[in-house]
């Protein structure tokens, strides 16, 4: 596959991503009454097990560029996460700020590898 698809692909599946993460933040956020980043984690969560499926399946090129690299880049947001445990520190939510850092990365890294996993199981 050319580059120039590639490319396409990957901005189109960016395009579902982005918008699909800010809604997503937003629903959540405002169905938890508290300070933690609930969306942000979610989408995070789900981003790291859809591209961890992609990556392990059999999913052909044109698959990945465009829900793994376009998709998933967009959905995840690990600027947000950091910019967010920074405003926890600020507002003295420290365990908050510690539990956001500790939790996003033990459960994005638990749902790639568990997408891996039935991913692999996919290729049979």
């Amino acid at each position: 596959m050319n580059t120039g698809v590639t490319a396409l692909l990957v901005a189109v599946g960016a395009a579902l991503g982005a918008p699909t993460r800010y809604l997503a933040d937003r629903l959540l956020q405002s169905t938890h009454g508290t300070a933690f980043p609930w969306g942000t984690f979610t989408v995070n969560v789900v981003a790291s097990f859809v591209l961890g499926l992609v990556l392990g399946g059999p999913a052909p090129h044109a698959v990945v560029a465009a829900v793994g690299v376009g998709f998933c880049g967009a959905l995840s947001t690990w600027s947000t996460l950091a910019y967010e445990t920074v405003r926890l520190v600020e507002e003295r939510a420290r365990s908050s700020a510690v539990l956001n850092v500790v939790m996003s990365t033990l459960a994005g890294l638990g749902a790639a590898g568990l997408g891996l996993v039935l991913g692999g199981t996919l290729q049979g």
